[in-house]
């Protein structure tokens, strides 16, 4: 008797489940298809198959003119049914406005396409990826919108960061410099933007070259001139003078403005007195690797070689990325060698290496090393270091071909001061040998003659 009245039991609640899951169902359907969800379901698939047609037309075929009418029906209806809705839908508007000649028609056409992004943040999210696209599209549709797009650019940028699209950084910039241009931003924010940008862009360089993306990163690379072409104009050192010094002036203990100020004029190489004063103030303030690489900047071209190397070794030291340290071991391998320090200089550079292997201006640097030590490393009368020079140069020249020009005429000027054959017949040497060159450079190189 117990077992039979668990089963009726389990029947009865099996029959009430029945109507209950239908309830959830339809409450489903609902949710995501609205009141009609028949007809939504149906325009739904209509506009569909249009859409891959002209898709897969790679989008030549008119099939797209079918579905613009059931894409803007499930658009008002079902505007919670799929993410695709605003995904197709952005494209179908945009041929739309591609598409029509009537200024008025156009018009409307650009109002729908921003009521997509909004309607798709709406109901699907992700702000910063899809205000990026609007404020893009804003901007290219209607220039004059500069200060809405402006907003909608800098929300996506500063929610996006290092995500941002190349795209969105070009329009952030253009509608930021309209602002100014109109004077309703101040001329510092455009260094604001370009420091902001600068990061995202070489994040996304370094990203992509160490991932091989060759096609990626020429793609940032091109963003990078984009936006550098566009700071230009507003890029010369009285300017950035004028707009800093007074902000300097009123917060001189100001980290951040500080390090701003110190940047720009890094960037610009502008020896004035403004970037002493704010390097030397900001390493007092908060000594850093970033403080210590500048002042050693400043010294090299004050020519005070030894501070110079006291600072660029603390950067050294101090800095955590290995990009910073190769940059910072560059100068300091540069004033090694003014400080006639060889060894240490190509220690430096060896060191550089290990990080940027395919950068002529290093090779260079360490055949410089040797050419100069021509009269230290003499062998038998023979100034025997040109060959090893020589063969630094070639390396710069086929690794890297930003530096083929420069390496070329090193080769030339330098090869001319190889022994002739003579010198080295009577030392028991041809050209082809193997030779090891002695004194600090201790490495291995070709016998060659200058004749």
């Amino acid at each position: 008797m117990k077992k039979t009245t668990i089963i009726f039991l389990g029947i009865v609640i099996g029959f009430l489940s029945v109507p209950q899951l239908k309830l959830q169902a339809q409450d489903t359907l609902v949710g995501k298809y609205g009141e009609d969800s028949t007809n939504c379901v149906m325009n739904n698939s209509l506009y569909y198959e249009f859409y891959r047609q002209w898709k897969q037309s790679k989008y030549k075929s008119p099939a797209w003119k079918d579905a613009i009418k059931p894409w803007r029906w499930v658009f008002l209806n079902c505007p919670k049914s799929t993410k695709n809705i605003y995904l197709h839908g952005e494209k179908l508007v945009e041929e739309l406005i591609k598409n029509e000649s009537d200024k008025a028609k156009k018009d409307k056409y650009i109002d729908t396409l921003m009521m997509v992004y909004a309607k798709r943040i709406e109901y699907f999210g992700n702000e910063g990826y899809v205000k990026g696209k609007w404020g893009s599209d804003l901007y290219k549709y209607r220039p004059e919108a500069y200060e809405e797009a402006y907003g909608l650019l800098k929300t996506s940028v500063e929610l996006e960061r290092n995500e941002s699209e190349g795209s969105v950084l070009i329009y952030y910039f253009r509608s930021a410099e309209k602002m100014v241009k109109a004077e309703k931003l101040e001329a510092s924010v455009l260094f604001d933007i370009y420091d902001q940008t600068s990061e995202i862009i070489e994040y996304n360089i370094r990203k992509y070259k160490a991932e091989g993306n060759e096609k990626l990163v020429t793609r940032w690379e091109n963003v990078r001139n984009n936006i550098e072409l566009s700071i230009e104009p507003y890029m010369d050192c009285p300017q950035i003078v004028s707009i800093y010094t007074p902000k300097f002036n009123d917060n001189p203990e100001n980290v951040e403005l500080l390090k701003k100020i110190a940047k720009l004029l890094d960037k610009n190489d502008c020896d004035v007195p403004l970037y002493r004063e704010v390097v030397e103030k900001l390493h007092n303030l908060e000594p850093s690797a970033e403080s210590a690489y500048l002042l050693g900047k400043m010294y090299i071209k004050l020519e005070d070689w030894a501070t110079a190397a006291k600072y660029l070794e603390q950067a050294i030291q101090l800095y955590e990325d290995d990009n910073d340290k190769a940059d910072a071991r560059y100068l300091l391998a540069n004033v090694y060698l003014q400080q006639k320090r060889y060894a240490e200089a190509r220690s430096q550079c060896y060191e550089y290496l290990k990080v940027r292997p395919d950068e002529g201006k290093i090779y260079i640097l360490i055949g410089d090393l040797y050419a100069m030590s021509a009269n230290q490393c003499i062998d038998e009368e023979l100034k025997v270091a040109y060959w090893p020079a020589v063969d630094m140069y070639i390396k710069a020249k086929n690794v890297d071909p930003s530096v083929e020009e420069q390496a070329k005429n090193k080769i030339n000027t330098f090869s001319l001061y190889f022994p002739a054959k003579e010198q080295l017949f009577f030392r028991d040497l041809k050209p082809g040998d193997s030779y090891t060159v002695g004194c600090w450079i201790n490495v291995t190189t070709t016998v060659r003659s200058s004749d």
